[in-house]
Parts: structure tokens; C-alpha cells; sequence
């Protein structure tokens, strides 16, 4: 067992852990880094890449489906070779990693604690091996939890027995199976569900609620349930569900539109969010004031808990779980444990999120929900008609742009169509520099491209300030 004393611990080494770590160190301050499971982030091993990876496999095979629409003619028939898009999947997904762990072999040995860590105290924790054993004591002036997130697993999902599996398994097959349950049309499901889909697997796709995607505008989401429910079978509003294991196959028992469904496939997969890594960190012990869930209240804007010398950062704050707000986070988290009892505001960027789905959705700036219908337009436009759209066979898809009334800033956006990841960027952007619907449209828009689309939908928002600015007008 060794002892250390170190002005910042950090609990976790994946984009956060590894931020808050690099922000400490380069403060001038002691600290040691502890990480319990593998090196390499969320985002290399399991998550963005390696999905992505996929999702690049199908996009290609997908790419077949349209040639006779272009008036291409293939002889024969496009066959999948399961075993090696998974072959590619694994092996740039582990090049990936390699970057990530590349950047861990840099810190120093004694900065590098293997265990896992639980709090004994305020400022003290202890670090256990795999067997239980106390490996190493800490005490440390600040510490900054960024332990992350695991997938959830609800109960009734159990009855497939090993045949369950999460996305984290998926990337981990040797070949593609004949079929799969999706439970969780949301980022995760649709983009493996559709890529899966794509490339030959027999795909049904179940949700509860209804929602699909990440949308809030009804509209928005009427779109989204309609499109990728015409291209695989999707469930939104599952209820009545019953899963069992039947021998190597599982059956899943569902009610859906009225009607009793019954389906066999090989594999369930749960993609129905994700919980912070919060459970057996000892949080009791240090004081700090934590929620239902056990996570800790904290100030977004310094990561702090409460007013004491704990952080978090990253997933385990279950706040924005992505990896540029991970990276965000930590970085901030670090600092102020870094200079506490200093503690300031970190600079946080407009809000963006995409789904890799095709169409592929994107959600920008303020939620929807949180705007003030009274004092908002939503610019519109439909890409089921526009023009370069439909020259590349890729015209599906709606944009709402929401633009304050009296500033005429842009507050936020939500989308689904093509290019979707770029016009979001964009928008982001514009929202960032606190831009108005009027400067935007003095901004240059080349033709023919798809974000002519965008400058249709934000003409349509100022049409709309103009009339209810001459209305306030009136009424005044």
C-alpha cells in the first residue's frame, strides 16, 4: 500500500479524467490521475468512433439502393461480408484508442494509479485492486470526479439472458448476426439500428414514449418517427413487452398500434441511455449534497459541488454527456481545482448535438422547449424539394430556425436532413457570435448547395419578425 498527498485527484482517465488532469498539472499543481478499467475514452473505444466506423460501412452499401434511380445498372447483387466490415470496424477502432493511449503513456508513472477509487473522507480516498485490496491512499487538497457513464439495462430486457448485450458489445462481434431488437430509438439505437439495417441485419427498432430522435418540436419529431419508420420496422410506443430466451434465439412479445407483435432474433441490444458512474464512490463521506440519482449538485458553469473542493466533469454529471463538452468540462473542472478556493465560470460554448442517422438530425442552441413562444419565429423549410438536395437523391428532411422576435438573434435549431452535421456547425456558430437573422443573411450562400436550404428557412424567419414587429407596432 503507498501513500500519497496531492493538491488535485483525479477520479476517471477517460476525455474529461484526462482534460481535468492536464489542467491541473499545467496549473502547477500535484496530481494523480486513478482509472480502474481500461485506458482509452468512451468516444474511441465504444462510442463515436467505432459506431461511426459502421455507420460508414452502410452508408456505402446503402449507396447501391439509388443507382437505378441514376440511371446506373449493377449486374448481380451487392453482398455484405459480415466478418469484414467487423474485421474493419475492430481494427481502426483499436487505431483510435492507440492515439488516446499514446497521450496516457505520457504521464508520468507516479501520476498513474490502477484501481478504483472510493472516498474515506473529505479530503481523503483510498484506491483498491481488483481483489479488494487497498493499493493506495490519497490525500488531496481539491479532487475532481469524471468517472463517466455506464449503459443502463432495464429489467424486463433481462429475459435474453446472455444474448443481451449493449452497444459496447457490438463492436466487439466477429460478424454481423442475422437480426436484432433495438430497444431506445434515440442517438444510440438509430444509428445502429439504421446502419445495422443497412447492412443486411434484420432490424426492429422499440421504443416507449414515442419519441424518436433528440426533438422536441412536435414537428420535428412527427418527421422523424415518419422516416425512419419507412424504412425499418419502429415501434415508438411499445408497451406490454415481454422478452425470453427460446433457445439460441430470444423472443420478444410486444403490443404496438393495437396489435399483439411477436419477433425472433438473435441478439436484444439496450440502447436505452446511459447512467453516471457515480455508485460505490463513497460521495457519502465527503459531505457534498447529491441528487435522487446520487450525483452530486453542482454549478454547470464551474463544475463545483455545492461550495466545496469536489468537481465533476464529464459524463458522471449526467449533464451534457458529449465528448467536446466532456473535454470542456474537464478542462474548466481542473482549473478550479487548481486554484481553489478560487473558483470562476469556464467559458461554455453554444450547445450542438448530431445524429449520425440518415437523414441525419441535429439539435442546436436553446431547447425548444425552454423558448418563449410569445416572443419567438420559427423560420421553416423543407428539403424534400431543394434543389441540390434532390439532384444527389438525398431530399428528405425538415429545419425549424427559432429567432428571438425583439433581437433578432438566432436562439436554436433543429433539423433533419442531409449535411445536417454541417448546417448545425453553422448555425452554432452564428448563435455563439450572437448573430441576428439579418446579419446571417447578409452572409454569403453559394449555389447550388444545401445550405441554401438553411438561408430559405431563415428568410422565412425574418418574414415573420417583420409582420409580428409591424403587429406589435399596431397594437401599440
Amino acid at each position: 500500500m503507498q501513500q500519497h498527498t496531492v493538491d488535485v485527484a483525479v477520479l476517471g482517465a477517460g476525455t474529461a479524467g484526462l482534460a481535468a488532469y492536464r489542467a491541473a498539472v499545467a496549473a502547477g499543481r500535484r496530481a494523480v490521475i486513478i482509472e480502474g478499467g481500461a485506458f482509452g475514452t468512451t468516444c474511441a473505444r465504444v462510442g463515436c468512433m467505432p459506431s461511426k466506423l459502421l455507420i460508414a460501412a452502410a452508408e456505402a452499401a446503402h449507396g447501391v439502393d439509388k443507382w437505378s434511380a441514376f440511371g446506373l445498372r449493377l449486374d448481380g447483387e451487392l453482398r455484405v461480408d459480415g466478418r469484414a466490415v467487423m474485421a474493419r470496424v475492430r481494427c481502426e477502432r483499436d487505431r483510435f484508442v492507440g492515439f488516446v493511449l499514446e497521450g496516457v503513456d505520457k504521464i508520468p508513472a507516479r501520476d498513474k494509479l490502477i484501481g478504483y477509487a472510493r472516498f474515506n473522507g473529505p479530503n481523503a480516498l483510498e484506491v483498491r485492486g481488483a481483489a479488494g485490496e487497498v493499493a493506495h491512499r490519497v490525500e488531496f487538497g481539491c479532487a475532481v470526479i469524471a468517472t463517466g457513464s455506464s449503459p443502463d439495462v432495464p429489467l424486463p430486457l433481462r429475459g435474453a439472458g446472455d444474448r443481451l448485450i449493449v452497444n459496447d458489445d457490438v463492436f466487439d462481434w466477429g460478424d454481423l448476426p442475422a437480426s436484432v431488437a433495438v430497444f431506445g430509438p434515440g442517438v444510440i439505437g438509430l444509428e445502429l439500428g439504421q446502419a445495422l439495417h443497412r447492412l443486411g441485419v434484420a432490424v426492429h427498432v422499440l421504443g416507449r414514449g414515442g419519441r424518436v430522435g433528440p426533438f422536441q418540436d412536435p414537428a420535428l419529431q412527427d418527421y422523424s418517427r415518419r422516416t425512419m419508420g419507412a424504412e425499418f420496422p419502429l415501434h415508438p410506443e411499445a408497451s406490454d413487452i415481454q422478452v425470453t430466451r427460446d433457445g439460441d434465439a430470444v423472443e420478444v412479445r410486444f403490443s404496438s398500434d393495437g396489435q399483439v407483435h411477436t419477433v425472433r432474433v438473435d441478439y436484444v441490444l439496450a440502447a436505452t441511455g446511459r447512467s453516471p458512474n457515480v455508485r460505490g464512490l463513497g460521495l457519502e463521506a465527503t459531505g457534498i449534497a447529491l441528487n435522487e440519482r446520487g450525483v452530486p449538485l453542482f454549478d454547470r458553469h464551474t463544475l463545483q459541488c455545492g461550495d466545496s473542493h469536489i468537481f465533476i466533469a464529464g459524463d458522471a454529471n449526467a449533464d451534457l454527456p458529449l465528448l467536446h463538452e466532456a473535454a470542456d468540462e474537464g478542462r474548466i473542472a481542473g482549473e478550479n481545482a487548481a486554484r481553489f478556493p478560487t473558483v470562476t465560470p469556464g467559458e461554455r460554448r453554444a450547445p450542438i448535438a448530431v445524429v449520425f442517422s440518415d437523414p441525419q438530425m441535429a439539435v442546436v442552441g436553446t431547447p425548444f422547449r425552454e423558448l418563449d413562444p410569445a416572443r419567438t419565429v420559427t423560420g421553416v423549410v423543407s428539403f424534400e424539394d431543394q434543389g441540390r438536395s434532390r439532384v444527389m437523391l438525398r431530399n428528405k428532411g425538415l429545419l425549424h430556425v427559432y429567432v428571438d422576435v425583439g433581437s433578432g438573434r438566432l436562439q436554436g435549431a433543429e433539423m433533419i436532413g442531409p449535411d445536417a452535421e454541417h448546417i448545425a456547425h453553422l448555425l452554432s456558430w452564428v448563435i455563439q457570435l450572437g448573430q441576428t437573422v439579418d446579419g446571417v443573411l447578409a452572409l454569403p450562400f453559394y449555389h447550388p448547395v444545401v445550405e441554401e436550404g438553411l438561408r430559405t428557412a431563415l428568410r422565412d424567419a425574418k418574414a415573420k419578425r417583420d409582420m409580428a414587429l409591424v403587429q406589435q407596432s399596431m397594437a401599440a
